[in-house]
């Protein structure tokens, strides 16, 4: 395909997001219906629906309406490519910019526009970044790096290095965390190399690693991660624990991945069904790492933002309440429960764990760990909570 063509292609799909399509079912049903893309041009389409998805709102401005065609047009815009180079290029190309298209929209943005958030998010998003709310939603606008966490219980961070160098995948030491690598080049390559078949590496973003790191962790402890999903954090606390780590979620489909992740990893993770969960109980720390909106991983994530509504916000704080409450029902006497979020908004933060300690008053918090969303990691949340 040439890049006219994938731009084309690009726009038929956020066509197909904008309808109300979540971003991952759009992309994979257009590769099933496109079978002759090869896998630059499947990467190329990808990276440009996200690339939009991103920076939805002020792409508009810049493109002068709110359709597929509009917001790729914005895009180029912003990126500095000479739009005659996508439109009208010819063969598969969107078609010629009209006269009416071709002006430039002289029109400033709104704060809501210029940060990329709905009208109604922005002032909760302002309330809860301060002087910092801006600069964190820009940064949302932003491609992700990938992150690597090392297993150091089968190498040192160096050696993780020296493997991925010797199959092309150049890699820094994350200055945050001593488990973690910023991939440099060839990131598509971490999945079928010998060191992530090893079980040498996991993919984790840097604030995970960093909140997991910060727990007050210690071998021979009964822990347990109560909304565990795919695992990623259970299979942080086993390698840095070398001692069982139970897992549960109330969807046993969501841990599928785990078995094989830890049989990878030589970790030992416990699985525990919803029925077996109080006969399990009492535990020295339970980590909730409670369902959210995912605010501060939009950049990966970005169709979620616009489809986040007032209600569903609510909703989510109901459920947040929910399990923080159960989580602390599985403590031992004086064990810690640590609730944690992706989310960088102080209603499913602060907010749930103030309300928590209102009314569980034998319950302190420790101060929080909070992290904003930077080139460096992801946005995150969590607060250790102790019985007295």
């Amino acid at each position: 395909m040439t890049p006219a063509a994938r731009y084309a292609s690009a726009i038929a799909i956020l066509d197909i997001v904008l309808a109300g399509e979540p971003a991952e079912r759009a992309l994979t049903n257009w590769a099933r219906s496109n079978r002759f893309a090869g896998s630059g041009d499947r990467a190329a389409i990808r990276d440009h629906v996200y690339d939009v998805l991103r920076a939805r709102r002020s792409l508009a401005v810049a493109g002068g309406g709110d359709d597929g065609r509009a917001l790729v047009l914005g895009l180029l815009r912003r990126d500095g490519i000479p739009v005659d180079t996508v439109f009208g290029a010819g063969g598969h190309a969107p078609t010629a910019l009209t006269p009416q298209e071709a002006q430039v929209p002289a029109i400033d943005p709104s704060p809501a526009q210029a940060a990329d958030l709905p009208d109604w998010l922005w002032p909760i998003w302002q309330a809860s970044l301060g002087d910092q709310a801006m600069a964190c939603a820009v940064t949302q606008q932003q491609r992700a790096g990938l992150h690597l966490r090392v297993n150091l219980s089968r190498a040192t961070r160096q050696a993780a290095q020296d493997r991925l160098q010797a199959e092309g995948i150049a890699s820094l030491p994350h200055p945050d965390v001593d488990t973690g690598l910023i991939v440099q080049d060839n990131p598509r390559r971490v999945a079928g190399s010998k060191p992530f078949a090893d079980g040498v590496i996991e993919v984790q973003d840097a604030a995970s690693q960093i909140a997991m790191a910060a727990l007050p962790l210690s071998p021979g402890q009964r822990v347990l991660d109560l909304c565990a999903g795919g695992g990623g954090k259970t299979l942080a606390m086993a390698d840095r624990m070398q001692t069982p780590v139970f897992a549960h979620d109330i969807d046993p489909r969501r841990m599928t991945d785990i078995a094989p992740r830890a049989a990878r990893a030589g970790v030992q993770i416990k699985m525990v069904t919803s029925q077996a969960l109080q006969g399990a109980a009492p535990f020295d720390l339970v980590l909730v790492d409670a369902p959210c909106s995912g605010s501060g991983t939009w950049r990966r994530t970005p169709d979620a933002k616009w489809r986040l509504t007032p209600e569903r916000l609510s909703e989510l704080n109901g459920i947040q309440a929910e399990v923080i409450a159960q989580g602390a029902a599985l403590c031992a006497a004086g064990g810690l429960l640590a609730y944690a979020t992706c989310s960088v908004l102080q209603a499913e933060n602060d907010a749930v764990v103030e309300t928590f300690v209102a009314r569980n008053p034998d319950w302190h918090a420790r101060p929080p760990l909070r992290l904003h969303p930077t080139q460096g990691h992801d946005g995150f949340y969590m607060v250790v909570l102790q019985r007295d």
